[in-house]
């Protein structure tokens, strides 16, 4: 099957290049190309792409008014959007909260031939996309100004890793939004977003949730009613010393593509946490978590997975639930119940 994708950006030169390196893939068709945000709503009442790439900073409809736009659409079209870190990292992110599937970071803001060298993740990308589900804003919105969920009982401390990559900057908010501000226990995320994104993605959750969530620093210290968010670029590890749990950064490649990795995180907590470790995977691509939850679970800890009717992407939970390493799995919204009887 042939994807048809709508290329939106404000620069003509911009328009060119995606429209170049997505036309040369293969199973891919550029159906056309839009200006800004009202344009676009035009192209795809008129085009019916199955994905738009989206960038964000545009005159008349920027990307986010864009996304509201559409999600009050029928069969909308799947969103990958095309952002610069820096320039509009806080934009992105809350696209990605708003319903866009995934991103791809520029390597320049400037109209320069280096933009080809987003040319393979994009392409991969929006294949992706294309077999994605979307979940855009109205639905969010609803979760995130749900009522705060019952406070969970305080046993044994333990603590809750969560991973996951497609679609995670949603299922994360709507997850930690569900959880009381006396959680008791410690909470550690790993999601695959570009490096210089990651800060941003913890200052809109921290607003959105009664936890505390902050971007991991090297020594930062782990307690209840705090959630840390690795940090782009490098693999988020769990230390302890003395009476202290503490986070650790490390940019060694370890063999990984994923830089924070969900398996790193997964293995060193169940080295350090053992059996009161509890590992939770979320909507993404591939199997990252595969190898973490094997581990917590031959150290006797608890792995729990996102059903499919709920991810974007049913490939991480699918791995480790498909290998019998699932101890139970539940929609997003339904999955701190499943929490509490584990922790």
């Amino acid at each position: 099957m042939t994807l048809r994708v709508l290329v939106v950006d404000d620069s003509a030169f911009a328009r060119k290049v995606l429209r170049k390196v997505l036309s040369d893939a293969e199973g891919l068709e550029v159906v056309g190309t839009a200006r800004d945000g009202l344009d676009a709503l035009e192209r795809v009442a008129e085009l019916k792409p199955d994905v738009i790439t989206l960038d964000l900073v545009m005159p008349s409809l920027d990307g986010t008014g864009f996304l509201r736009a559409l999600s009050g659409m029928p069969d909308a079209p799947r969103v990958v959007v095309v952002s610069s870190a820096g320039t509009d990292s806080e934009l992105a992110v809350a696209a990605l909260q708003a319903g866009a599937v995934d991103m791809v970071h520029k390597p320049t803001a400037l109209a320069t031939d280096r933009l080809y060298e987003l040319g393979a993740e994009l392409v991969e990308k929006v294949r992706v996309a294309g077999r994605a589900v979307p979940r855009y804003a109205n639905e969010l919105e609803a979760s995130v100004n749900a009522p705060p969920a019952r406070p969970l009982p305080a046993t044994s401390p333990k603590l809750l890793a969560v991973g996951t990559s497609t679609g995670g900057p949603q299922a994360l908010t709507r997850l930690l939004s569900a959880l009381p501000r006396d959680f008791p226990a410690p909470v550690v995320l790993a999601l695959h977003i570009p490096a210089g994104y990651t800060e941003a993605v913890a200052k809109r959750l921290d607003s959105q949730s009664a936890l505390e969530v902050v971007e991991a620093s090297d020594g930062l210290e782990l307690v209840p009613g705090r959630a840390v968010l690795a940090r782009a670029g490098y693999h988020l590890k769990v230390a302890r010393h003395g009476a202290l749990n503490l986070a650790r950064l490390d940019r060694h490649p370890l063999g990984t593509p994923h830089h924070p990795s969900v398996d790193v995180l997964f293995q060193s907590v169940a080295e350090v946490w053992g059996r009161d470790a509890l590992g939770l995977v979320l909507t993404g691509m591939g199997d990252d978590g595969l190898k973490g939850a094997r581990a917590l679970r031959a150290a006797g800890g608890v792995v729990i997975t996102e059903a499919e009717s709920s991810c974007v992407v049913y490939g991480m939970p699918r791995a480790v639930a498909e290998a019998g390493l699932s101890n139970g799995s539940a929609p997003l919204d339904e999955l701190v119940p499943l929490i509490s009887r584990f922790v």
